[in-house]
């Protein structure tokens, strides 16, 4: 379980996280949703020490973030980032093989059951004609997979995931996040499509301002009267063919109030600048995962 209580942070003054709270139960899939600027990736920061935010509490599976060193962070918690371009020349097989070092003693060279685990993880998000191929020559919807298959190969219990369908087809949106439900691991992606987060999550917690707006099943949270006020579009639900809850949007009507339109102002100003410019910071700095050297050669960490 990954919990937060009470988180609140600022960015030059500017707050960007205002008393949330959420929590993941074993095994869950929890989606946080919201539009840009809303805090999403700044709360998930906190999550995984990526942050330490000014004020509140995280935990997983009962004890402080804080108290874990960072190699038994990175084996319980994996993270797949929005992570910026322009990393040293390593080949898709070694890149997911980092996965494997918060498992590994200092100095310790990659074992028989290392390379079979991290094939296995690229098998899974269908990858793995890419083993041999540069990282830096990938297009950005089979980079996405390999950052997957990379945090698939820690085997943590915990997995955050900020945007993980970002460059990805539909099919392969729809497969990642289908596999995702199947790992059984307890999980919190950050979601901007919520037909996805509809149909793969289990719970939703909609940010907006800093704030959580609501929180439940998405039944409860994908409701019109709550996201056309958020959003500023309307909103119509719908069956698809299975069944499963479907939103169509279309710009709201000259004239005609939203659902619970709001009028209010406080003190919020765009904060899209500050919550998404320290979003692309590379995960294995803050989880254990160690970054290549200048030779482009692994060094385990202490």
């Amino acid at each position: 379980m990954i919990s937060a209580e009470g988180v609140s942070h600022a960015y030059d003054g500017t707050a960007v996280l205002r008393d949330v709270a959420l929590a993941a139960a074993e095994g869950e899939v929890v989606g946080l949703i919201g539009p840009n600027g809303s805090g999403k990736t700044t709360l998930l920061r906190t999550l995984y020490r990526a942050l330490t935010p000014d004020r509140g509490d995280i935990t997983v599976d009962g004890a402080r973030v804080g108290a874990y060193s960072p190699r038994a962070l990175a084996r319980t918690v994996a993270v797949v980032t929005q992570e910026a371009h322009g990393e040293l020349p390593l080949t898709v097989a070694d890149t997911v093989l980092l996965g494997r070092s918060p498992h590994q003693g200092a100095l310790q060279r990659q074992s028989a059951a290392d390379v079979d685990i991290a094939a296995d993880a690229l098998r899974r998000v269908g990858a793995e004609h890419l083993a041999d191929r540069d990282l830096g020559d990938l297009s950005g919807g089979e980079r996405q997979r390999v950052l997957i298959a990379r945090a698939l190969a820690q085997q943590a219990t915990h997995l955050l995931m900020d945007e993980p369908t970002n460059h990805l087809d539909i099919h392969f949106q729809h497969e990642i996040l289908g596999l995702v439900r199947e790992l059984a691991v307890t999980t919190i992606v950050v979601l901007h499509d919520l037909n996805l987060a509809a149909r793969y999550c289990d719970r939703l917690v909609l940010l907006d301002r800093g704030r959580v707006v609501a929180a439940g099943d998405a039944e409860a949270v994908l409701d019109a009267a709550v996201l056309e006020p958020v959003y500023g579009i309307r909103v119509d639900a719908v069956r698809a063919g299975d069944g499963r809850l479907q939103l169509l949007f279309r710009a709201p009507s000259h004239g005609v109030p939203l659902a619970h339109d709001h009028t209010e102002t406080d003190d919020h100003t765009e904060t899209h600048d500050h919550t998404e410019s320290h979003e692309h910071t590379e995960a294995h700095e803050h989880t254990g995962i160690p970054a290549p050297d200048q030779s482009g050669r692994v060094n385990p960490r202490m």
